[in-house]
């Protein structure tokens, strides 16, 4: 074997081999330079007696046609390389140790690349290094790459680079990147900007851009995730485009997510899809929520299922919540519970809600304290909620408060609650500013009571209609109310939106907008609605509504209905209809329930007829 330093002797920059290979090293990206067919070296003439054609026995093989081919034309130019390399002709010896190195054959590759290397073959230095580093000898591997890359081999100059890094040489691992990347060796610009980066260095972005622009599609990945940094989304779009395209699966994944976020969703699922066949687990998690979203929820379960066994417990939690949903409530604990082991602490939380379901309280508790530790906000608030509805305050308020703090809205609003049984309004209304800040509808509208309790009409109809905009029925009837009392004729659109979602009180003013409009049929649609609610005052307008259409007897169920209920003007009602048909110890009742039930002028009244009832009675 000839020394290193001999070898170096006859290594020189003028000369160049077109065989070069690079490393077997985990660098990711695609080399720049394939080990070349050594046709294109030494092209050489067919003989007259040379066939391409294959024999019978070829024919009736079942390989190939291409690979048949492909076996025999490359044992032919070996053949071809090993008469040259024999006759003395060290390029083709290096071609020759190229190619075995690449077949595998380290053993009859390596005599040749040595005898190379010795003749001053560049190239047969640097694959001397790869052979040697796949056989382990990594330091005796960097001396070889050392003598190529001095002599100007960029593959060498990178996989000494790559090789100094690892030894924690970072100084000289630039120095031979940097050497490699101004050559135009892609993987050396890669390597070099990954080294870049890590030191925080903002030349790291030019040399990902000139990797990626040579086709490395990590370095495309990773100049995209520059650009997305700095908010540049069309920039990252485009960069992400060409690394997904290259099968770069995490690009193809943040493509999606792009697209999503902007209502492409069929272009989204598209490139999922592309990253979830490559294994992507959050690709395939993303896909199941978009099929969902179309009512596909077989095809979301199958790709949440792969999803979720490759390790993504958001896709285990959905799997979870599908089963729970359609009530299989083992299946459903089974993936919360795998979820966990991903490290879902949702799964904990979605445990403590499943339990807390079935009536399982105990173990709830301990579900949502697993959750709460972690820093689950809305488990701190279930948690908290579960410890005041048994009485628990002191115990409550603590994680009420985390909760609040770590963003909770619902546990700011439960604050407000808190403060407010409390009889602390002042702190109760500063929780509720807070939780309507962040779009809670119900603290808007407790917001929008107290402003109006203060006389602040305008800031109060801000709230109400931020309230009822989020769909609170009360606010949308408040802000009617508001309204109203204002002249303007929008509190009738406000009295319809919050009687259509169930409000009682609003179905009655709004049948009462309808009575004055003349619509007597929608009118007593919208009081017999709210009367078989449960509405007094509904039952007593349907009863003032039919009795002015000729029908007392029906108007006096209604208005029994709502008299049972305490309304004062409907017993009053019934004892006007009983006094008028003489029966007068039944009106005489009726007077004795309107005067319990006020208000006051109608209990004037009862006690006025009653007394002429009782005159009646004892004359």
């Amino acid at each position: 074997m000839d020394s290193m330093g001999d070898s170096a002797k006859v290594l020189n920059k003028r000369r160049i081999s077109q065989a070069e290979t690079t490393p077997t090293l985990p660098m990711g990206g695609d080399a720049l330079r394939e080990l070349p067919e050594a046709a294109e070296l030494f092209p050489a003439p067919r003989h007259s007696g040379d066939s391409l054609l294959p024999s019978t026995e070829q024919i009736l093989d079942p390989a190939p046609l291409e690979d048949v081919l492909a076996v025999r034309e490359e044992a032919e130019l070996e053949a071809r390389y090993r008469r040259a390399a024999d006759a003395g002709d060290s390029a083709a010896e290096s071609v020759l140790g190229a190619m075995l190195l690449r077949r595998g054959d380290l053993e009859a590759a390596e005599p040749c690349l040595r005898s190379a290397t010795a003749a001053g073959e560049r190239a047969a230095a640097n694959n001397l290094g790869v052979l040697l580093h796949q056989r382990g000898y990594a330091d005796e591997a960097a001396a070889w790459w050392r003598i190529a890359a001095v002599a100007g081999s960029a593959a060498a100059a990178h996989s000494l680079g790559r090789h100094l890094r690892e030894r924690g040489d970072e100084p000289g691992a630039e120095y031979w990147l940097r050497q490699s990347a101004e050559q135009g060796h892609t993987l050396g610009a890669y390597a070099l900007a990954d080294l870049l980066e890590h030191r925080r260095d903002v030349g790291a972005e030019r040399w990902f851009r000139a990797a990626a622009e040579h086709g490395h599609r990590e370095a495309a990945y990773r100049i995209a995730r520059i650009h997305a940094e700095r908010n540049e989304n069309a920039q990252a779009e485009t960069w992400y485009r060409q690394a997904a395209a290259r099968g770069h699966r995490r690009a193809a994944l943040r493509l999606g997510t792009l697209l999503e976020e902007r209502g492409e969703r069929r272009e989204a699922a598209r490139w999922y899809l592309q990253a979830a066949r490559e294994g992507e687990a959050r690709a395939a998690c993303a896909l199941g929520f978009l099929l969902r979203d179309e009512g596909k929820v077989e095809e979301a379960a199958e790709w949440w299922r792969r999803s979720a066994l490759n390790g993504d417990g958001h896709a285990a939690n959905a799997l979870g919540a599908t089963h729970a949903q359609a009530g299989e409530t083992e299946q459903a604990e089974r993936w919360y519970r795998i979820a966990l082991e991903a490290g879902d602490h949702n799964g904990a939380f979605n445990l403590g809600l499943l339990c807390s379901a079935s009536g399982r309280t105990a173990q709830a508790e301990q579900w949502y304290r697993r959750a709460a530790y972690t820093g689950h906000r809305e488990a701190s608030n279930a948690l908290a909620v579960l410890l005041l509805q048994r009485g628990d305050t002191a115990g409550a308020e603590p994680w009420f408060s985390k909760a609040a703090e770590a963003g909770s809205v619902d546990a700011a609003f439960n604050l407000g609650i808190l403060h407010v049984g409390r009889g602390d309004e002042r702190t109760a209304r500063q929780w509720y500013e807070r939780a309507a800040a962040a779009g809670h509808a119900e603290a808007a509208l407790q917001v929008g009571i107290a402003l109006q309790r203060d006389g602040d009409l305008p800031a109060a109809e801000r709230h109400f209609r931020s309230a009822a905009g989020n769909g609170c029925a009360d606010a949308a009837f408040r802000l009617g109310s508001l309204l109203e009392r204002q002249g303007v004729d929008e509190a009738e659109e406000w009295y319809e939106r919050a009687a259509r979602k169930g409000h009682r009180r609003a179905q009655v003013r709004f049948g009462m907008c309808l009575a004055q409009h003349g619509d007597v049929v929608e009118a007593a649609k919208w009081y017999r609605t709210a009367a078989e609610a449960g509405s007094r005052n509904g039952a007593f307008n349907l009863g003032l509504l039919l009795a002015r259409e000729g029908s007392e007897p029906e108007a006096a169920v209604w208005w029994t209905r709502a008299a049972d209920d305490g309304h004062g003007r409907a017993a009053l009602r019934l004892a006007l209809l009983a006094a008028r048909r003489g029966a007068l110890s039944e009106a005489e009742s009726w007077c004795a329930r309107a005067a319990e039930c006020g208000p006051a002028e109608v209990a004037e009244r009862a006690a006025r007829l009653k007394a002429a009832l009782h005159q009646e009675l004892t004359a």
